[in-house]
């Protein structure tokens, strides 16, 4: 059985997605009114880069250990419904990587593995 408050939510996103056709977003309105659910007013004044942080972690989320494989297939379809890429950027996987090698609070073992990617990357 699905979790209403997980239906609830991707319904909220189809509504505020830009990239969403208005016959869907009207749909999903119709079924949040069905569920009881308010349905707040997109903010137009976030920047992109606010869009872009949270995307990110979206996919921050995927990885997480911590976070529960539903909240994973939520944050899946939310990236997908903004065709925004699973991963991040390869070149920002490498800095970080890079950074890992030399900052002086990260373990031998993490550096290592470190180098070990960042080789496996060319």
């Amino acid at each position: 059985e699905k979790n209403p408050e997980r239906v609830a939510a991707g319904l909220k996103s189809t509504v505020h997605n830009p990239r969403t056709s208005e016959e869907a977003k009207a749909n999903a309105a119709k079924r949040l009114d069905e569920m009881d659910v308010e349905v707040e007013q997109p903010d137009t004044s976030r920047s992109q880069s606010g869009d872009n942080r949270v995307m990110g972690g979206y996919r921050a989320t995927l990885k997480n250990p911590r976070v529960s494989e539903e909240a994973k297939e939520h944050a899946k379809e939310v990236l997908e419904e903004n065709d925004e890429p699973l991963s991040t950027h390869p070149e920002h996987v490498a800095a970080g990587y890079k950074a890992t090698i030399h900052n002086p609070n990260v373990s031998k073992e993490a550096k290592k593995h470190a180098k070990q990617e960042l080789h496996k990357m060319g």
